[in-house]
């Protein structure tokens, strides 16, 4: 009798639960629903307000990395916050904003570049950087200059301007700066023009 009695109350039991447990799971999904945070169109889509118009008449690439290899063997990596197409039958192939550029050569020897602005032409296959140029080599030279031009098939980088720079003899002054292949082999680094040159013992930079 006690058994028959356990399983009355058992059977009962598991009744009522099928009918309060969803109720109860309901009256939680109605509080979340009454009490959740209220929804804002404004907050739905972080990207609406991009201008598509403007990016359809001004097609632009975020981040881009451009990297090829010269005839001579040394590695080009350019990168860009951004970069925007020339126009249609321009010699302007395109353009980039505070662009860097890395060059690894096959002797060993690298070139760090960075600068505000790049202008890619198509027909000399060079890029021209403007708006304040840095070049750091692994030779120990930092140099700063109004503008660079590179060219994108071979390792041949000349200063536009006047250049100052700070290397493993002292600051120097040149109105030129050319780094490029030395006609021994290898490559070797430029100062010419009116090269002024401040010596500073070692440590003393």
């Amino acid at each position: 009798m006690a058994l028959a009695a356990a399983d009355n109350f058992h059977s009962r039991l598991v009744f009522w639960l099928k009918i309060v447990l969803p109720l109860v799971a309901l009256g939680l999904l109605a509080t979340l629903f009454l009490f959740g945070r209220p929804i804002s169109p404004e907050d739905a889509i972080p990207y609406a307000s991009t201008d598509i118009t403007d990016r359809v008449k001004e097609p632009r690439v975020t981040s881009p990395v451009f990297a090829s290899m010269t005839q001579d063997g040394t590695a080009l990596t350019i990168m860009a916050q951004e970069a925007r197409p020339g126009a249609a039958g321009s010699n302007i192939a395109g353009q980039a904003q505070a662009m860097s550029a890395l060059m690894e050569m096959p002797d060993g020897s690298n070139a760090q570049i960075t600068a505000p602005l790049m202008q890619m032409a198509r027909a000399s296959q060079t890029a021209t950087l403007s708006g304040g140029v840095k070049i750091v080599t692994s030779g120990g030279y930092t140099a700063v200059m109004a503008g660079m031009l590179v060219a994108t098939t071979k390792t041949d980088v000349t200063s536009l301007g006047p250049v100052d720079a700070t290397g493993p003899p002292g600051k120097l002054h040149a109105q030129a700066m050319h780094l490029g292949a030395a006609p021994s082999g290898g490559y070797q680094l430029d100062f010419t023009g009116g090269v002024t040159l401040v010596y500073l013992p070692k440590g003393g930079l």
